[in-house]
């Protein structure tokens, strides 16, 4: 299995620190608001990630976190007129709900940022003490980034062309800093904002350093995988490797992953362009699945661009897949014939190749793109090689591909059960009955009443299927 690496530019074989374990950090969402569609492509994609190396046999200890202080959560619960945890809670249910509806797996941890505040102070304790970091005259507490002499190495960045002119480090009190790349572990709180007692002020943790705690506390000092988006290689992530290892004195992740932008009919999302979604104002359009199954369509490290009429096509890709389920789920409940023949065995081989094809996909990078080809392709093949005389071996051989494929992409294949009222499911009945007595004339009738009620009736050879109009 290969894996690009951010830190090292190339593909790498995926050695892991424990023998048939992977521990995991992605980065989770600040929860001030309801989720976007670009906060969804990390968890989508991360989630098909875990989902794989536990199909391959990992025991996968995944930690993703919620970002539970910080300004904007501030800013919202004052204008509320709340306690920020009030915010923060709220729109980690809504979040959780989301992710749910997109089928991502629940984190073994979920960590909040304010439940580990102790671990924040004992790690800031610790860079003080090793002279990695210093407190200012506020008690303001900066990690001295020089003092981390691979600072840079993830970013790819050079520490003297950051002092340059590069600002994103600097905070209010920057005069305060020995040096202005120098960035804060804990600051001072301000009136009506949340704060916690330190041995330098009452205050907050800084952003970095949360995640660096979090993931030591769960994960151990040295982890396999750190992930998330690209947005946060710099400085987000490379400030996380600095403390973490001047803490800790060693290797923090030993692969980076991280996911490429989503655009929005080609440009940049923003509340300003007007091109901002939400996964809420996509779940009122379109099921979620369909979402997930457009965020796999291109390799995580390909930028995605979302519209309208690529959403389309996905829904109708996705609509496939769940037809050839349908299909297969009726086969296999009217098979009869119990043994596999020769010249299903030649077919299963041929099979069996397309489940090769998808795992080379996926050995490969997690290219998605390829895997959902080679699922489309087994579609093509059951369709073409499975049918009502198949054995019962064959279509469970063959049905056990599929489902493994679509299971590692996190794509649900029953479709959701639809409950109809007594009175539709006795018209349902009651033109059976007519059709069993050659009454052609009142199961029409029938036919012509449930379509005006909205229920277009189909007649397979797998019994009677019904779809609303």
């Amino acid at each position: 299995m290969k894996i690009y690496n951010t830190l090292t530019k190339r593909k790498e074989e995926f050695v892991p620190i424990e023998e048939g374990k992977v521990r995991m950090y992605v980065c989770g969402p600040t929860v001030y608001n309801l989720i976007h569609i670009g906060n969804a492509r990390p968890m989508i994609v991360f989630d098909t990630v875990r989902r794989y190396m536990e199909y391959k046999g990992y025991e996968v200890n995944y930690v993703s976190n919620f970002t539970d202080v910080d300004d904007k959560i501030i800013k919202a619960a004052i204008a509320e007129g709340v306690d920020s945890s009030v915010i923060s809670e709220r729109y980690i249910e809504e979040c959780k709900k989301d992710m749910k509806a997109l089928n991502v797996k629940e984190a073994t941890t979920h960590p909040k940022a304010t439940e580990e505040i102790d671990g924040m102070l004992e790690m800031i304790g610790t860079l003080i003490k090793k002279n990695h970091a210093y407190v200012g005259g506020d008690g303001t507490v900066y990690f001295k980034t020089r003092s981390f002499k691979e600072y840079g190495k993830l970013s790819h960045k050079n520490l003297d062309d950051l002092q340059g002119g590069n600002r994103s480090l600097l905070v209010t009190g920057e005069d305060q800093k020995e040096d202005p790349l120098d960035f804060v572990l804990w600051k001072p709180k301000k009136e009506g904002e949340p704060f916690w007692c330190s041995p330098w002020c009452n205050g907050r943790p800084g952003w970095h350093i949360e995640c660096s705690v979090m993931s030591k506390k769960y994960l151990g000092e040295e982890i396999d995988i750190h992930a998330g988006g690209e947005d946060l290689v710099f400085p987000h992530h490379e400030n996380e490797i600095a403390q973490s290892e001047a803490a800790n004195g060693k290797t923090f992740a030993r692969y980076w992953m991280h996911n490429a932008f989503l655009n929005i009919d080609n440009k940049k999302m923003s509340k300003s362009l007007g091109n901002f979604f939400t996964v809420r104002d996509i779940a009122e359009k379109y099921d979620l699945q369909v979402l997930r199954f457009f965020m796999l369509s291109a390799h995580y490290r390909s930028q995605l661009n979302f519209s309208a009429d690529l959403m389309e096509a996905a829904k109708n890709s996705l609509e496939r897949i769940l037809n050839a389920a349908e299909r297969m789920q009726g086969l296999l409940a009217n098979a009869t014939g119990e043994a596999m023949s020769d010249a299903e065995k030649e077919l299963l081989a041929t099979a069996k190749s397309l489940m090769d094809k998808y795992e080379a996909a996926m050995e490969d990078d997690f290219n998605t793109a390829d895997a959902i080809s080679a699922i489309f392709e087994l579609v093509k093949f059951m369709n073409t090689n499975t049918d009502e005389n198949s054995s019962k071996a064959y279509l469970e051989a063959v049905n056990a591909f599929f489902k493994t494929m679509t299971d590692v992409c996190g794509i649900i294949t029953e479709k959701k059960a639809e409950i109809l009222d007594a009175e539709i499911e006795q018209m349902i009945a009651d033109r059976q009955a007519a059709r069993k007595a050659k009454d052609f004339a009142k199961a029409d009738e029938i036919r012509g009443q449930l379509l005006e009620m909205g229920i277009v009736l189909e007649d397979t050879r797998e019994g009677v299927k019904w779809k609303r109009a």
